[in-house]
């Protein structure tokens, strides 16, 4: 008999994936969360899975509760009532900890990048072999009968102490999460103990300094672009081939040349993503010719560089809320649209991360041709102390822009043969929205 499995926020976007790979997998699942729309929710009812609102009455003793790590006694009324009645319930980390072991598991774990790797590497391994997988993006896949499993190893909070996976990549170390982290050196002893739980071999990107610190029990591997790497990408071009565009390469290990691949994505941080998915592949013995058969036609993951045209404008939709990542982002447009402007429209995540990296936000943004901000989203796990404001990051842009408001997006259109670029991980989207709704006004020509 099939357990019923309750998801106390469902929404999150490693709770649904999880979510979706259960029912897949022939679970009976439900879960809750609130009524406001949030991407992630699409797939769920596509599923057929009931999302339904907080309430004490969808705590049973006949259900196995998987709880979302924001959600304490305090704040939502179903984890009160499971502690009242003495119910157990585990958190998305620990649960997939004690799931993961009936599978060969392959994580992807850094401070940026792990989602659209994880992503990279879960549609190419499908298309080889029967494979299950979660992705941060909200997405998951479960097989019943499927021997691997690709998944997203998070470090916020330590979240990936529970797991023992057979190989892991980690994309890169940065700090961030300044509300949890203390400090670059705690993230890092965050990783380092991480890397020791790895089984059968850890693919590191060999030019990150913080990266080559890391010891292990499992051999490592490291991958990049120098030679001093075991796995080096080299020989990088743009494709601009009649089926697709994006990237090319070749990647060579030591003295052999594994051959050259092809990703429909720009940027040379998607080229390191697809070098480790390769190198990792390669050492568990997979053919690399049907990897770079499937490389070329991974369709991305939502929310990373994601593109529409409204009104013959460009649009990009990107998580990016780190300054690393929106130097990636800005990267990847100016290389797809070299002779556009780009122009970013940027909302700060947290407070707490809006203090720590204001400078390095600003020098990040200044990489656009234009800045627009959107207020700071604050999250629920804080408490805005009056401590910073998007002004104080406003004047610390030197190139054109301002503020808009959801309202009123309309300085946006002050551009000619321009590449808009929305990027955050708040509610940014409804900004963009609302500038889609404002192109569509002026022309009903919507693709």
């Amino acid at each position: 008999m099939t357990k019923t499995y309750h998801f106390i926020g469902i929404k999150g976007s490693g709770m649904s994936a999880l979510a979706l790979m259960l029912h897949q997998m022939g679970h009976k699942v439900q879960g809750s969360d609130v009524d406001k729309y949030y991407f992630t929710q699409r797939g769920l009812e596509q599923a057929g899975i009931a999302i339904l609102p907080f309430d004490e009455q969808n705590i049973t003793g006949d259900v196995e509760l998987i709880a979302g790590n924001a959600f304490r006694p305090d704040n939502n009324v179903e984890i009160a009532h499971a502690d009242r009645l003495g119910l157990t319930y585990k958190r998305y980390h620990e649960f997939l900890g004690d799931f993961m072991r009936q599978f060969a598991s392959f994580g992807v774990a850094g401070a940026h990048g792990k989602t659209s790797t994880t992503g990279l590497f879960a549609h190419v391994m499908s298309n080889i072999i029967d494979t299950s997988f979660l992705i941060g993006d909200g997405t998951g896949r479960g097989s019943a009968n499927a021997q691997y499993f690709v998944f997203e190893s998070d470090e916020y909070e330590r979240h990936f102490k529970p797991y023992y996976p057979e190989y892991s990549i980690i994309t890169n170390i940065d700090f961030d999460h300044p509300d949890y982290f203390t400090s670059l050196e705690d993230v890092f002893n965050a990783f380092n103990d991480y890397a020791k739980q790895v089984k059968k071999g850890l693919f590191l990107y060999g030019e990150d300094e913080q990266l080559r610190r890391i010891t292990a029990n499992a051999p490592i591997y490291y991958y990049g672009f120098n030679d001093q790497n075991d796995f080096v990408a080299y020989d990088l071009k743009p494709s601009h081939s009649v089926l697709s565009t994006g990237s090319q390469f070749k990647v060579r290990h030591g003295q052999k040349d594994l051959g050259e691949f092809q990703i429909p994505t720009f940027g040379k941080h998607n080229v390191l993503n697809a070098t480790a998915v390769i190198a990792n592949l390669y050492i568990a013995g997979f053919d690399l010719a049907l990897v770079a058969e499937h490389l070329k036609t991974f369709g991305g993951v939502k929310r990373r560089f994601t593109e529409k045209v409204v009104n013959g404008t460009v649009i990009i939709d990107d998580f990016a809320h780190h300054p690393t990542e929106i130097i990636a982002t800005i990267d990847a447009a100016r290389q797809k649209y070299p002779s556009k402007e780009i122009v970013a429209i940027f909302q700060p995540h947290t407070f707490t991360r809006t203090i720590a990296l204001l400078d390095e936000f600003a020098e990040a943004l200044n990489d656009a041709d234009a800045v627009y901000l959107a207020q700071i989203y604050g999250s629920a796990r804080e408490v805005d102390k009056g401590e910073v404001k998007v002004e104080d990051l406003a004047a610390k842009i030197s190139k054109k822009g301002g503020l808009v408001t959801i309202e009123n997006t309309s300085p946006l259109l002050d551009h000619d043969n321009a590449v808009y670029v929305f990027m955050g991980a708040g509610d940014i989207q409804s900004y963009e929205y609302s500038f889609e709704q404002l192109l569509s006004n002026l022309s009903k020509n919507v693709q």
